[in-house]
């Protein structure tokens, strides 16, 4: 795929600033008038999706998984070169990446969601390593208010420290009080086109919406292009016919950078 200027590339600072943290902060990451045309998309599509609220994450927000399959304006986003190659390089000593999710989230005011519990993403995964982030960048204009992301701050060195969202007080810090003795990030408010990026490993939460409009967002999660299938049983790799120890060659786990 030809290079998008529409996405920039990560720089130094960043990527070190991401190795030592788990998070970063990434400032006009995509070029405001394309997010506009990206937001006009996910209003229409997340007006579209089930409202039914049969999970502990529905009530922290609501969410379109694998847009990128269905909408290519996402997926021209998903498959630019250079977040393929920001995810190589933030992900400290992996050659390549592949595409595990993509994601419409909306965070509604009013009380139609509640706060996202402290969690790690990777505890629920089927993959044998985790080296893996996600980028998640603003549709909209999202100040601290309307529920931006906030982070533990080196948690991610620490390994993976159990699931969240599966029985009522398993967040991270019921779970693992010590993890106050870190710092966390400060309230972010993001611009429209600002993104952040945080590793699997990290643990990180968001506040209820408070203000009066929706908290919109785009995702798209890529891990280490060589992670090996642990046959773990996951919804989105169930029934695929991926072979235990071996790579995740499938159309829905494609390769967007390798060296």
């Amino acid at each position: 795929m030809a290079d998008n200027t529409l996405v920039r590339d990560v720089t130094d600072d960043e990527v070190a600033f991401f190795k030592d943290n788990g998070w970063v902060r990434l400032p006009r990451l995509v070029d405001p008038d394309h997010v506009a045309v990206l937001r006009d998309r996910a209003l229409g599509r997340l007006r579209e999706r089930s409202r039914a609220v049969t999970s502990k994450v529905d009530q922290a927000f609501g969410q379109s998984r694998d847009v990128a399959e269905a909408d290519e304006h996402f997926r021209d986003l998903a498959f630019a070169p250079a977040l393929g190659r920001g995810a190589t390089r933030l992900l400290h000593g992996v050659t390549g990446v592949r595409i595990q999710v993509t994601n419409l989230l909306i965070k509604e005011p009013g009380g139609g969601h509640g706060a996202t519990e402290f969690h790690q993403d990777f505890p629920w995964m089927p993959m044998d390593r985790s080296a893996m982030l996600t980028v998640w960048l603003a549709l909209v204009d999202v100040p601290a208010e309307a529920g931006s992301l906030r982070f533990y701050s080196g948690s991610h060195r620490y390994g993976a420290l159990g699931r969240s969202f599966a029985r009522d007080g398993d967040d991270q810090l019921s779970q693992h009080p010590w993890l106050k003795e870190l710092e966390v990030s400060p309230p972010l408010d993001l611009a429209s086109g600002d993104a952040t990026a945080h590793h699997a490993l990290t643990v990180h939460g968001a506040a209820a919406n408070r203000l009066g409009t929706a908290r919109l967002s785009f995702t798209v999660t890529y891990f280490d292009a060589d992670a090996l299938y642990t046959g773990m049983p996951y919804q989105q790799t169930d029934g695929l016919g991926l072979t235990v120890n071996q790579p995740f060659e499938h159309p829905k786990f494609p390769v967007v950078a390798h060296a």
